[in-house]
């Protein structure tokens, strides 16, 4: 009996979130990521920006945004000066382009300490994930479903799969660090 694999897409499931968390940090880059979750307020429903538009990058440095309504344009440019982003739109009456200004030296040092923070997040989550799974092995061996030795194999390879969680996100972690860092 595997009490581990039910674990596993609890542990896959945080390192996607880990990975949406940050595509949205901004890099030198222009990725739509960045302002695809900016909440607009249209026909009186609060929505995310790419329910509402369609995001596209016109180049390394500029992003633009169009939206299907026309009449939506106003409120998609204000949703976007409002953002804490610091990126000032551009309305043509048409389209909405985004020009990413140059990231600061100190810019890059508050987005690395968000970076730390949301992998801090994962690591916690991997953690209670461990936990679950460790009362789940403690309780099998208390109701005498699996032998002691058992118990310290499960335990063992459940470790052995938190490492490597930890390590993913490390590695993911890194990534997104270097990425910021780039001039």
């Amino acid at each position: 009996m595997d009490l581990i694999a039910p674990h596993k897409e609890q542990f896959e499931k945080t390192i996607e979130h880990l990975r949406s968390e940050i595509s949205g940090l901004r890099t030198g880059r222009a990725t739509p990521a960045l302002v695809e979750d900016i909440v607009v307020e249209a026909y009186g429903v609060k929505q995310q920006l790419k329910a509402v538009a369609s995001i596209a990058v016109a180049d390394a440095k500029t992003l633009t945004v169009d939206p299907w309504d026309k009449g939506l344009i106003q409120s998609v440019e204000s949703a976007i000066s409002h953002s804490d982003l610091g990126i000032n739109p551009v309305n043509d009456g048409k389209l909405i382009r985004l020009p990413l200004p140059e990231l600061t030296q100190d810019r890059r040092q508050e987005l690395i300490k968000v970076l730390h923070k949301k992998l801090e997040e994962a690591r916690v989550a991997i953690r209670k994930i461990r936990e679950e799974a460790r009362k789940e092995i403690d309780n099998k061996e208390k109701a005498k479903e699996i032998g002691e030795d058992e118990k310290y194999n499960l335990q063992d390879d459940l470790d052995k799969v938190v490492k490597s969680y930890n390590e993913k996100a490390k590695e993911i972690g890194d990534e997104k660090e270097k990425e910021i860092t780039t001039v």
